[in-house]
């Protein structure tokens, strides 16, 4: 068995982030790390308020740290970049090539993120000349960096900064204008603790701030200065320094903020606190971001509850710090990074659920705003319960007041579950994912294809055939008519602030109309049954009409030439000379009745288009020149397998001309066509639906791309120097054609039934597009309700109180007085309109609203938890049910008792009052419902003695994982009633799936059991395991003998059991499989196949994403990618991927230097799968390297794409 995995949704979630110019100068740019080793250039778009991808770079590595680097003088910012690689990688972007490319690697050390090698901090000196790597552990390296006499970078040897035993919490670089680079670090030195056997000396340890200065003279790094600071201190942030700023750090803890620096006092304030905080809890700073003017700057700093403090410093050149002042600033969503443009927007890459991009509509200089000033009372600690007495209170407010939303980025993370299946009936199956955490948890529905923004939609009278759209001249940016064409009128309407019918165009409205174009004199063209009509701009007509009684069947224009076919399979040719007539240049009788033919759009710089194509009746596609001395000779000719509906020319992502054919089978075709010769070539072809495929051309992304439309609409566009096609997320359109105007550049004009529609591609590049439910708490489980496609969903958080009591405690607040976040009015806080499925809506003053993190309980054990039933389609919440008593609900399943009738109930496990460090409860329960018409009826709940963690029907019963031990459960009138139970794992069942009668239980920390029933004996048994232990996450049944498992540190491994196995395991031996719990079970389970995905999958599910498609494993991460492993189809597939993946991890070094193989093999070895996105990474090399791997391989660069792109058809 050989997989081949693909990313089919990247993740979203943000390792780091940084602000910088990295294409361009005065370019305002962001580079985002992304789980999984992915680089990505972000460009907010001032126009439109978005977020655009401009770029993406898979690292095959564990980006640990980012931070922008550029030399004294330059106007492009480099990226440097901390990895697992063992090296220091500095990284710029290739504007040519829409991709990072390597500058320098230093290597220093093993691989791996390991505490001693450097690599989890990276800073760099403001002026451009040093930047410094460091471990968590001992180990710092500083470089110098200079350029050469061609102005290229360079890199001098490390210079290192030791110190054992000493551990090291963040690291920044001062600036300090052009004096020595110096570099800040938090440390904290263990060696005495070691030492000491009493333990004493650990409350004695205490946590220094350390200054390493870089002497440029001397070329050597010494430690210059060093001070204690307050224990919980875990962030630095850098003053600006010179004629800017006093210079320093400011030091960031639990419950203070700080300001340090050599031969200066500290000065430090309080965080002003939410009103109602626990006072026994600490508030720590978690992500921080400096704006930058002259003669301006402010720090905004955020805590771990999501609120933004706006800190500033009081000072005076030669005076130093003289005060230290913290003040509210707003509530958004906890961040993992904050990134300030000069442009005044703020990037809030999210930890969990959508980004936002805000635009500052004040800096906070508002006096209303809870603020806090220095103190300098040295008695007060540094605990909670001290800043607590000194800190001001604010109530949280869900209406920024100094921010405005722009745009949301959309993000998955984190994905607790989901499920792949045809709910909504759209011939595709969509992806359900729950995702999220606590106020930001939703239902996400992934859908494959384009998101689509509906512009307009109008009813016709009648039922329309045909749509174009027209300028009324070349120099006019936008189009002026629509032209509709019935079976037997057509309908001309203008374009303005209205949409309103034009009767004087020129055009003959009494007849269907074939082809509408704008030929070069401004003048516009009509081609009907019976002619060609030619209005000229002082609307003077002349026309052209069919010999005999013969019929124009199909026509194609462009702004200089027309064809036309006559029944009979008779072409003739027209040009547009230059006297701004049409002159019919040739015919040709093709012998064959024409079903579809185009000419083309005319190139740049050329006086027509080289050559018209013709798809036959007889199912042949054929290539006529154009050209005044090989008028309509046939060039080249190609059979297509069905007859061609439609046919486009087309140009690919490299420039090249190419043809695409619409065939009534369903069945797109592309070909390559030789701009010289006309030749075709490396042909193409993709299923899209049950319907005849029709062509049209749209802009697409600024380039011209397709849209294909069969039972599905179908888009075809370059994107990242590659060809996607992906289906629209749209009703079935029936004819189009592009669409610009001023609120519409790039739209397209369609015809659905007897409905006009004008609508926009969205979010291209995406493989999925989104549709979101929100969700109360976090989700924990869902499972997929009989009869009418619902979905049952538990939620359960932490540290939280329910609904009611979160309502109860902001109305108190209300009354209390406290000044709201930001200044504003107080906001009800806490996404108290995150209930029953509404989304955070607008505010009473129209801003959007953002669902801020609610009040946090005093005490551990605190629970808040609810059951929802929802209809995923029409995103509706059908029944929510609040459970109390600190009560979680953990697991779910439904299940149909033997001798209820076949009715189904739904079982609930939940804890009550369950603490983690250490693991404990104070009662776990099972509840059963009945499921009437989509609403919960408790019928009784049965106390267990563990967490129960995993639930599955089995013959008509209710197998429980009640901890460690498995439990059979009959239906009983008062309670569930106890059958059989046996201890099948090691630590803790996770999860129980069965399939036929096998049982299939994952452990916590030792992989999966197979199980049986044995029905004479009344007893649960295990009679198969897996050697290795895994710590499961997720796991899968793929069949009988065979289980794909995912474990905690990013390995997916796929296990069978073996064939001399079954004869035993199905023989009814009974105690054959008891053999002794010391050595495990009997059989062991074959690993077949292992892969390191680089991220924890926390869902796995054997599904297709597509109709007719292969089924593939669908894997789901904690960072909110989607991926799959698709199994090859024959032994040549194998030989393939293994061939080309070994050819590219030679031609392509990854950006961070790491080796791909031994990223793939992190824990254990890699085996029978091959890379998907490693070898799809051979479209970007030159073609040189193409044309050299190809040989290798025995085929063409074509064939090769062709294989790549099949494959992945092959799943969507």
């Amino acid at each position: 068995m050989h997989f081949v995995s693909f990313t089919l949704q990247p993740p979203g979630g943000v390792v780091a982030a940084i602000y910088g110019q990295f294409s361009a100068a005065k370019a305002q740019e962001i580079v985002v790390a992304r789980p999984g080793g992915v680089l990505e250039l972000l460009r907010p778009d001032e126009a439109s308020g978005k977020v655009v991808s401009v770029a993406t770079t898979p690292t095959f590595s564990v980006i640990r740290s980012l931070a922008p680097f550029r030399l004294t003088g330059g106007s492009r910012d480099y990226v440097v970049v901390g990895s697992d690689a063992g090296a220091v990688a500095v990284v710029e972007f290739d504007a040519a090539a829409n991709s990072f490319a390597r500058v320098h690697c230093e290597v220093f050390g093993k691989t791996g993120c390991r505490r001693g090698v450097p690599g989890q901090y990276v800073c760099c000196d403001p002026r451009g000349r040093a930047l410094m790597v460091a471990a968590v552990e001992k180990q710092k390296l500083v470089y110098v960096m200079n350029r050469d006499a061609s102005s290229n970078l360079t890199i001098g040897s490390p210079l290192e900064a030791h110190k054992a035993a000493t551990v090291c919490f963040h690291a920044v670089a001062l600036d300090v204008g052009f004096d020595n680079p110096t570099f800040a670090a938090l440390e904290l030195e263990y060696g005495d603790c070691d030492a000491d056997a009493s333990g004493e000396a650990v409350d004695e340890t205490e946590k220094m701030l350390t200054y390493y200065e870089l002497d440029l003279g001397l070329n050597h790094v010494t430690r210059r200065w060093s001070e204690p600071v307050s224990r919980t201190a875990n962030l630095l942030v850098a003053v600006p320094g010179g004629d800017e700023g006093p210079s320093g750090v400011l030091v960031c803890g639990e419950n203070w903020v700080a300001y340090k620096h050599e031969g200066h006092a500290e000065v430090r304030a309080p965080l002003p606190r939410r009103l109602g905080y626990p006072a026994n809890r600490g508030l720590l700073i978690t992500a921080t971001a400096t704006h930058r003017q002259r003669e301006l700057f402010f720090f905004l700093l955020q805590s771990e509850l999501g609120d933004l403090y706006k800190v500033t410093l009081a000072w005076a050149p030669g005076a130093g710090v003289s005060d230290v002042r913290a003040s509210v600033f707003d509530c958004i969503f906890p961040c993992a990074a904050l990134c300030i443009t000069r442009t005044g927007l703020l990037y809030a890459a999210a930890e969990f659920g959508d980004h936002g991009l805000f635009q500052f509509q004040g800096i906070g200089d508002d006096d209303g705003a809870a603020a806090a000033a220095a103190v300098h009372d040295p008695e007060l600690g540094d605990d909670a319960a001290s800043a607590a007495t000194v800190a001001p209170t604010f109530v949280a407010s869900d209406r920024p007041k100094n921010l405005l939303l722009l745009d949301e980025p959309a993000s998955c993370r984190a994905i607790t579950d989901v499920y792949c299946g045809d709910l909504a009936g759209e011939e595709a199956p969509q992806v359900y994912a729950l995702c999220g955490k606590g106020h930001r948890s939703s239902l996400r529905v992934l859908r494959h294809g384009v998101a689509v923004s509906e512009m307009a939609v109008s009813e016709l009278p009648g039922r329309p055939s045909a749509v174009w759209t027209v300028r009324g001249r070349h120099d006019e940016p936008y189009d002026k008519y629509i032209v509709v064409s019935f079976t037997n009128a057509t309908l001309v309407l203008s374009i303005g602030e209205t949409v309103e019918e034009v009767t004087d165009s020129g055009f003959l409205a009494t007849a269907p109309t074939l082809d509408v174009a704008l030929l070069a004199d401004n003048a516009l063209l009509q081609v009907h049954g019976e002619g060609i009509r030619h209005v000229r701009g002082d609307l003077r007509i002349s026309e052209w009409k069919t010999p005999g009684r013969k019929a124009i069947e199909k026509a194609a224009a462009n702004e200089r030439q027309v064809a036309a076919a006559l029944a009979g399979g008779e072409v003739i040719y027209f040009e547009l000379d230059a006297s701004g007539a049409l002159a019919e240049l040739g015919t040709k009788e093709l012998g064959v009745e024409v079903a579809c033919l185009d000419v083309g759009v005319v190139p740049a710089g050329r006086a027509r288009a080289p050559f018209l194509a013709l798809g036959g009746w007889d199912g042949s596609l054929r290539l006529l020149s154009l050209a005044p001395d090989e008028l309509l000779v046939q060039v080249a000719t190609m059979q297509l397998g069905a007859r061609a509906e439609s046919v486009r020319f087309c140009e690919t992502p490299d420039g090249r001309l190419g043809v695409a054919a619409g065939l009534a089978n369903g069945v797109l075709q592309r070909a390559a066509v030789d701009a010289s010769t006309g030749q075709l070539g490396d042909a193409r072809a993709r299923f899209l639906g049950s319907r005849a495929v029709r062509l049209f051309r749209v802009d697409v992304g600024g380039a011209p791309g397709l849209l294909a439309l069969s039972s599905r609409a179908w888009l075809c566009y370059a994107h990242a120097g590659r060809l996607e096609t992906a289906p629209l997320s749209y009703d079935a359109l029936e004819h189009a054609a592009g669409f610009k105007s001023e609120q519409c550049p790039e739209g397209v004009v369609a015809i659905a039934g007897s409905t006009l529609r004008i609508f926009v591609p969205d979010k291209l590049g995406e493989t999925f597009n989104q549709s979101a439910l929100p969700l109360r708490y976090t989700p924990r489980r869902l499972a997929v309700l009989p009869g009418g496609g619902h979905l049952l969903v538990v939620e359960a958080d932490q540290h939280a109180y329910n609904d009611a009591e979160r309502r109860a405690l902001a109305a108190a607040q209300s009354l209390a007085g406290a000044p709201a976040a930001g200044g504003g009015g107080g906001g009800g806080g806490g996404g108290d309109d995150m209930d029953l499925g509404d989304g955070a809506g607008g505010g009473g003053d129209g801003a959007p609203r953002v669902a801020v993190c609610g009040p946090t309980p005093p005490a551990d054990g605190k629970w808040a938890s609810c059951v929802r039933v929802v209809d995923p389609v029409a995103g509706r919440t059908l029944e929510l049910l609040e459970l109390g008593e600190s009560e979680a609900a953990l697991s779910c399943a439904t299940v149909s008792f033997a001798g209820r009738g076949g009715e189904v109930f739904v079982a609930v496990g939940t804890a009550r009052s369950l603490t983690f460090h250490p693991r404990a409860h104070e009662g776990c329960y099972v509840h059963v419902y009945r499921l009437l018409e989509s609403r919960l009826v408790l019928l009784h709940r049965t106390e267990v003695d563990d967490v129960p963690l995993g639930l599955a029907e089995f013959r008509g019963r209710l197998l429980v994982a009640v901890g460690a031990t498995l439990r059979m459960y009959d239906l009983g009138k008062r309670k569930l009633l106890r059958k059989t139970e046996a201890a099948l794992a090691p630590t803790l069942i996770t999860k129980v799936e069965v399939v036929g009668d096998r049982i299939f239980v994952a452990d916590a920390a030792m992989s999966v059991h197979l199980a049986r029933y044995v029905r004479d004996r009344n007893r649960l048994a295990v009679f198969a395991d897996d050697p290795v232990g895994r710590c499961v996450t997720a796991f899968a049944p793929l069949d009988y003998d065979t289980v794909a498992v995912a474990d905690k540190f990013g390995n997916v491994a796929v296990l069978r059991l073996g064939p001399e196995c079954s004869d035993d395991v199905d023989d009814a031996a009974g105690d054959a499989w008891d053999n002794g719990r010391n050595g495990g079970a009997p059989n062991k389970l074959t690993q077949l196949a292992h892969y390191h995905v680089g991220d924890v999958v926390t869902a796995l599910r054997k599904a297709t994403l597509v109709a007719g498609g292969a089924e593939g494993i669908v894997y789901a991460t904690v960072s909110g990618g989607v991926g799959a492993l698709v199994p090859s189809a024959s032994r040549e597939d194998r030989d393939f991927f293994a061939h080309l993946e070994m050819h590219m991890r030679q031609e392509l070094a990854p950006v961070t230097g790491r080796d791909h193989v031994s990223y793939r093999s992190y824990y254990l070895p890699v085996k029978d799968v091959a890379d998907g996105d490693l070898c799809a990474e051979f479209a970007r090399l030159p073609f040189d390297a193409q044309k050299r791997v190809a040989e290798d391989l025995d085929r063409t660069p074509g064939e090769v794409a062709k294989k790549l792109e099949d494959t992945r058809n092959r799943l969507l």
